[in-house]
């Protein structure tokens, strides 16, 4: 089949390259404008774009996707289907009519639960077991569309968005691709979604990713492994914000800490929560490089009397 492709971020690259190195065509590419990154603010192509230049395939980044001149090209291209993945813009219904297949999301969750923007750390923070990727016909209501193909995956009790989103991105491409060959062949058809178990997903902000010490020690492991890597988890000490990486929940040497409270031993740091207290595992303070708990607590000056979350 001719496909025109819609994705942006680094997770989306790896069902491109699926695709281009798949039976089918990438005629074109779909992507979300340049936009400004790193330090220097620096205006960057998208990973889906660089990796579409890279093979030499045309790239489209209108600026909203119900631009005439992108509807024009689109038409003009006349792909049969369009996979997406997290392109991160809503399509019109003048879109989705083009490809005579219709438009196929890759969404990383078993819908319909996790419908929107964050499946993934949405699953890891309400502490699911197993979650997984669909394929689906996209239609004007947010990932309520017909199925096509799931496969699962489970959660592991570490397991970051990061390191979820890897694996997931590896099956969930697998998948897509082998929905455009069943497509093509004939052999499967979309099955509506069942009306009970949706839940949403909306996007995790910056403040979302505060931690709340007064939570249970098992409720805080789950809200920075599922902010990990973004948009990073993150709490103040003395005014300051400071970003941290995952905790771990075995913490037998830290006695009894109220909620935000430090205590530095020989080799760990640990914090109090509303219920136990956890051993911090890296943090980065302000303008200085991530690193262990307890290097970060040698620069310290006032332990005793600090306590996390409170500025």
């Amino acid at each position: 089949m001719r496909l025109v492709f819609a994705g942006t971020p680094e997770v989306a690259v790896t069902s491109l390259r699926a695709l281009l190195a798949s039976r089918h065509t990438v005629e074109a590419v779909v992507t979300r404008p340049d936009a400004r990154t790193g330090r220097g603010r620096k205006l960057e192509p998208s990973p889906v774009a660089k990796l579409a230049a890279d093979h030499g395939v045309e790239v489209l980044t209108p600026a909203k996707p119900r631009e005439p001149e992108f509807l024009g090209r689109l038409r003009d291209i006349a792909p049969d289907c369009c996979p997406v993945t997290a392109y991160g813009a809503l399509l019109p219904r003048t879109a989705l009519d083009i490809p005579r297949f219709g438009w196929v999301n890759l969404h990383f969750s078993l819908l319909p639960a996790w419908r929107g923007a964050a499946p993934v750390q949405h699953a890891i923070r309400h502490g699911d077991d197993i979650t997984g990727a669909t394929t689906f016909l996209l239609v004007p209501e947010m990932d309520a569309g017909p199925v096509f193909g799931t496969v699962t995956e489970p959660i592991g009790a570490t397991d970051t968005s990061g390191d979820l989103l890897g694996r997931l991105a590896a099956s969930g491409a697998e998948l897509l691709v082998r929905t455009l060959d069943a497509i093509e062949d004939g052999v499967i058809r979309a099955e509506e979604q069942p009306a009970d178990g949706v839940s949403f997903a909306p996007k995790i902000t910056t403040a979302d990713a505060r931690v709340d010490w007064k939570l249970p020690a098992h409720l805080i492991d789950r809200a920075i492994r599922g902010c990990t890597p973004d948009p990073g988890a993150w709490t103040e000490l003395d005014g300051e914000r400071v970003k941290l990486q995952p905790v771990t929940l075995d913490a037998p040497d830290a006695g009894e800490l109220s909620p935000g409270e430090l205590r530095v031993t020989r080799g760990a740091v640990y914090a109090g929560t509303g219920s136990r207290p956890v051993r911090l595992g890296e943090v980065q303070a302000p303008g200085k490089r991530r690193m262990p708990a307890a290097d970060w607590a040698r620069g310290l000056h006032s332990v005793p009397d600090s306590r996390l979350g409170f500025s």
